[in-house]
């Protein structure tokens, strides 16, 4: 097992779209959840938005709701998270979580999560 591994990130103009990808390792994909989280300057780390693989369930955070997408691609154990009319306040390092079986206390939850990437930067700005 090796951790998710996160790409995408950059600088943002207010009002642009981003594109993150986070990818999984085949022993964990599709397994459970998969959740990405982000933490800005200041803040505690907070979900955005996860999906249930294997379930299909979905999270999306309503700071995030209506202007966020989440795409996966199974061959490639790929899960993206698209965001759109970008703020300043999504301004943050974004991380992907994934889990397998163990304590649930919810898909927003960072402690729900046994496997975190190394985050990847957003730095949104006008």
């Amino acid at each position: 097992l090796v951790q998710p591994v996160e790409s995408g990130g950059g600088s943002v103009q207010v009002g642009g779209s981003l594109i993150l990808s986070c990818v999984v390792s085949e022993d964990i994909y599709g397994r459970d959840w998969i959740t990405w989280f982000r933490q800005g300057p200041g803040t505690e780390r907070e979900a955005v938005a996860g999906k249930n693989i294997f379930g299909g369930s979905t999270y999306v955070a309503d700071s995030v709701q209506g202007r966020c997408a989440l795409l996966q691609d199974n061959t490639k154990q790929t899960v993206y998270l698209v965001l759109h009319n970008l703020k300043p306040e999504d301004t943050a390092m974004y991380f992907c979580a994934a889990r397998l079986d163990g304590r649930w206390s919810g898909p927003a939850a960072v402690t729900s999560y046994h496997y975190w990437g190394q985050g990847t930067q957003v730095i949104v700005s006008s």
